[in-house]
């Protein structure tokens, strides 16, 4: 009977589970939680979200829309959970954490074929595996990892916005709209009149910051940029940022404001929402006397201050193919997740759907399952096993790493008519692939 083990039970790890055992393999997946945590999780549920709630934007226009939907055709059930505990994001995906993790969790817990076990794991498996442990892998582990691939060990820091409670967010200061009015009056927008943002502006930037190990070697990962570290690179930089503007008419007074904090709704019930673009590492004092400098926040309750990690992750175009496996392993070993330079919740539990089928056909003797890069998928399995120029970064999905169209688009509103395109090409593609793959599984049935 085919076996499989794998290693750690967030997004990727859960997502790989579940594509092997929906394959017939008999998974055992592992995590030190609930038993153990690292300094980011709080939760004992599986597939934990740690900074945001939101899995960015659905409209297939914007390249992780696309990639929700392709994973969505594919089984993912990621997807189907995210899908199933969303909340109002206007154009974005945003779920209650807490129901999404739950649900995935009775879903792993309840598969047949899936056995989860809760331990932490310091040796490498001698089976066939998917490590899929994250960004915050324990040292004793990665140990290991580095001396197998001896791969240089990379990493950057990364961090969590603050959550507060809506009955503490001051709504005569405040007000409901979502941006360029997509979607519904999905967020709280916290307006600042100049003279009210230069105050806070002075004050983030001289306010003080946790301790980090290795400060000298810190390095921030630019798509998860702490608050502090954006208004250190100028005084107007975060109003090109999240505290952009643009597109939020406040209707008390039918104008833009000088600045605009936006809160998203955080849980299915609505009493909680997250501080948008606030990741950040002040200490969790300064945190409450900053962030308390913007009117409608003046008397917030933080139920969760922001926090800063460090994040770790491997030279993969030296090490992994486009399926993510390791290259040159006599078992089959493969990994997935933020560890192999695809940044996000999407991307990350992408590749663990990648993995996992991959890991599940090569059991089976089924051919392996390769996208071309004129899908969001096949765009991150290329670019995560390619010889990059220069040194491997993190990579969230955009149409810039996935094949051009082979015609030009021009005229006004060119940009998103070519996204559009570039999807409908993408989906039309994997819809052949399914249909194909149902004719022949039904053939091999008869």
């Amino acid at each position: 009977m085919n076996k499989a083990i794998v290693a750690g039970a967030g997004l990727a790890g859960c997502e790989a589970a579940w594509q092997l055992a929906t394959r017939g393999i008999n998974v055992t997946l592992i995590d030190m939680k609930p038993n153990k945590k690292t300094p980011a999780h709080h939760y004992d549920g599986l597939a934990e979200l740690v900074c945001s709630n939101s899995l960015r934007s659905d409209r297939l226009e914007n390249a992780v829309g696309l990639l929700k939907e392709e994973m969505r055709r594919l089984g993912s059930l990621i997807m189907e959970c995210a899908d199933a505990t969303k909340v109002p994001a206007g154009g974005a995906l945003a779920v209650d954490r807490t129901a999404f993790s739950d649900m995935v969790t009775s879903k792993i817990k309840n598969h047949p074929l899936i056995d989860f076990k809760s331990f932490e794991l310091t040796e490498l498996p001698t089976e066939n595996s998917v490590i899929a442990t994250g960004p915050l892998t324990t040292p004793r582990l990665f140990e290991k990892i580095t001396a197998l691939t001896g791969s240089e060990n990379l990493y950057f820091f990364d961090a969590a916005a603050p959550i507060v409670t809506l009955e503490s967010v001051d709504m005569s200061k405040a007000f409901r709209a979502s941006r360029y009015g997509k979607g519904e009056d999905d967020y709280i927008n916290c307006p600042m009149t100049k003279e009210e943002y230069d105050i806070f502006y002075h004050e983030l930037i001289n306010a003080e910051a946790a301790p980090l190990k290795d400060v000298d070697k810190k390095i921030v990962f630019e798509g998860c940029m702490p608050i502090e570290t954006m208004a250190s690179r100028g005084e107007e930089t975060m109003l090109y940022g999240p505290l952009k503007p643009v597109g939020l008419i406040n209707p008390a007074t039918g104008t833009e404001a000088y600045a605009v904090v936006q809160l998203r709704q955080d849980n299915k019930e609505g009493s909680l929402y997250n501080m948008v673009g606030f990741q950040t590492h002040l200490k969790w004092g300064e945190q409450k006397r900053v962030f308390s400098l913007i009117p409608a926040l003046k008397n917030a309750e933080f139920v969760r201050y922001g926090v800063m990690h460090r994040n770790t992750y491997m030279n993969s175009p030296v090490l992994l193919d486009n399926r993510y496996r390791l290259k040159n392993s006599v078992l089959p070993l493969y990994f997935a997740g933020q560890m192999t330079g695809v940044e996000g919740y999407v991307e990350s539990a992408s590749s663990g759907l990648m993995a996992g089928i991959n890991l599940a056909n090569e059991l089976t003797g089924t051919p392996p399952f390769i996208l071309p890069p004129i899908t969001a998928l096949g765009g991150l399995a290329s670019y995560i096993s390619e010889n990059s120029l220069g040194k491997f970064v993190p990579m969230n999905i955009t149409f810039g790493i996935m094949s051009p169209l082979e015609i030009k688009i021009k005229g006004k509103g060119a940009k998103a008519e070519k996204n559009r395109l570039i999807s409908m090409r993408s989906l039309e593609y994997i819809d052949k692939l399914l249909i194909s793959a149902d004719m022949e599984e039904k053939q091999n049935g008869n």
